[in-house]
């Protein structure tokens, strides 16, 4: 199988060979050979190319989740921050220490680990209000406005549309930093008084915008009005270590949210978005700076425009430079675009199940994305695999693949179930993060200034002339209104000038609300 291997070098040891590290790596279980498992022949990926990415997939019930705690708990033990989706709650365990049964002495024992039960440093944080967790939102600006596209379900030109809809609203220093203040900002555009705004845009009619509008009001009537606002979550609350230098787990907890899967799947790419502008260029390094775990990733791109693909692939490539990790989890490896899937550099799949022609296509499209192995039928393995057993190949310390690998993944050592929502509100209550993002701010931005506005004019409209002089001017205020200026600087007659007024103001208003859109549009307020 491999050149310079002794004869007598066993096919799994020789699988082995190619996972092998100089530095620290995650462990992720043992090579299997027709039924039998070397406990010393370990599948492992260099800690170096976790920024390198990944794709973990199976259907229900293979073991996905598990395999997701092994590599979390790892990575803490080492020091790196996590970030992960935890769309079932199941992954609330890994707070715990996990309890001994038969089940998990036998697979410690057949993959040569030395079983403890150990709990790792977790924070609990929901996407809105409504959950169990500590309340994280984002500011509509800084969410952009391809990303809230993708949650409301439009179509590209309504994207584009909305787009132009918030470069109107940066350039004239209008915060949107909830759903109302956008609303306003359509009602505004879309209103007698605004068509000229709406004119000045270009490229939007007001049916369109009318569409947009209806869109939000059903956003904000099903709920999601509360994922966005202030305080808006910091890029460096994720990348935190636990005082014994453990890397804190970060659990995005859906709870409640389940009716908004896609909004909740868009949250956690804007999070990335945001760690891409907030980390620096570090380029390679011995351990990445966080690791981001989409669980439930087909969520993410179903339904998605090509402008948002095209944004995924793009963050992808690049984040690995920031020293960011990217692990997409879905049932098949055609969830996720092709684009994106020629960016992963790890591929641990569980078993496929072939019961439709259609199962057979993902399972015949899989086969042709592994390596060629002397060891295994492929498409026999990905259908024979049992509960905890992955095909694995990743990208060795040389950035070559290595072999294929059946392997039996090691038990996780926290607890394999929820903890349950009344224990996870609890270790929420007492983060620190509950003091900085409990309870929700709500300062002046686009919906204060709009309706200060209409309500500046309706006063003017229905206030008495009271300014109109009473009695014919006489000549004298003429004469001397004439020569004023004659007693005026120059610098003082261009400050009185209306214009420069307006200019002034309008620079004023701006200053610190400069907005630089970068992935997916979006950008925070300087």
């Amino acid at each position: 199988m491999s050149d310079g291997q002794p004869a007598d070098v066993s096919p799994a040891q020789q699988i082995a060979a190619g996972y092998a590290t100089s530095g620290a790596a995650i462990e992720l279980g043992a090579v299997s050979v027709d039924g039998v498992v070397d406990a010393s022949a370990t599948v492992r990926i260099a800690l170096s190319m976790m920024n390198r990415h990944g794709l973990i997939a199976g259907a229900t019930g293979t073991g996905k989740t598990k395999t997701l705690q092994v590599i979390a708990e790892q990575l803490s033990a080492n020091g790196v921050p996590v970030v992960m989706a935890d769309v079932k709650g199941d992954l609330s365990g890994l707070a715990v220490p996990g309890e001994p049964s038969e089940r998990t002495t036998a697979r410690a024992k057949d993959t040569g680990v030395d079983w403890v039960g150990t709990g790792y440093p977790c924070e609990f944080v929901s996407v809105g209000t409504e959950g169990v967790g500590v309340p994280v939102r984002a500011t509509v600006t800084s969410f952009g406005p391809i990303l809230l596209s993708k949650v409301l379900g439009l179509n590209a030109t309504q994207e584009s549309t909305l787009g132009l809809i918030f470069h109107w609203a940066d350039a004239q220093g209008l915060a949107l930093l909830d759903l109302k203040d956008l609303r306003s900002v359509i009602a505004h555009l879309t209103s007698d008084e605004g068509k000229t705004d709406l004119k000045s845009i270009g490229g939007v009619s007001s049916a369109t915008a009318g569409v947009i509008l209806r869109a939000l009001t059903n956003l904000e009537a099903d709920g999601g009005d509360t994922f966005f606002g202030e305080p808006e979550i910091e890029p460096a609350d994720l990348i935190r270590s636990a005082d014994d230098g453990r890397g804190i787990i970060t659990l995005f907890e859906l709870g409640d949210q389940a009716t908004r899967p896609a909004l909740f799947s868009t949250f956690l790419m804007w999070i990335l978005a945001d760690l891409f502008e907030y980390l620096p260029e570090i380029g390679d390094a011995d351990k990445p700076k966080l690791v981001f775990i989409f669980d439930e990733a087909h969520l993410l791109f179903a339904d998605a425009s090509k402008a948002f693909k095209e944004q995924v692939v793009q963050t992808v490539k690049l984040i690995r430079s920031k020293g960011v990790g990217v692990y997409f989890c879905s049932q098949l490896p055609t969830d996720i675009p092709n684009d994106v899937l020629s960016q992963l550099g790890a591929r641990i799949q569980h078993a496929l199940r072939a019961f439709t022609p259609d199962d057979q296509k993902a399972l015949t499209k899989t086969v042709k994305t592994y390596p060629t192995s002397a060891v295994y039928d492929i498409e026999k393995a990905l259908t024979s695999l049992g509960t905890g057993e992955a095909i694995v190949t990743v990208l060795s310390e040389n950035g070559a693949p290595t072999p294929v690998a059946w392997t039996v993944m090691h038990p996780p050592r926290s607890l394999m179930a929820s903890i349950g929502n009344d224990a996870i509100t609890a270790q929420a209550t007492a983060s620190a993060l509950q003091d900085k993002y409990g309870q929700t701010i709500d300062r002046e931005s686009a919906y204060e200034i709009l309706a200060a506005k209409v309500a500046a004019a309706h006063d003017d409209e229905s206030a008495p002339d009271a300014a109109a002089p009473t009695t014919p001017p006489t000549e004298a205020p003429h004469r001397a209104t004439r020569a004023e200026p004659k007693e005026k600087s120059l610098a003082e007659e261009i400050l009185g000038n209306a214009a420069v007024k307006s200019f002034m103001r309008s620079a004023g208003n701006s200053l610190g609300r400069e907005i630089s859109r970068s992935l997916f549009g979006t950008g925070r307020r300087r």
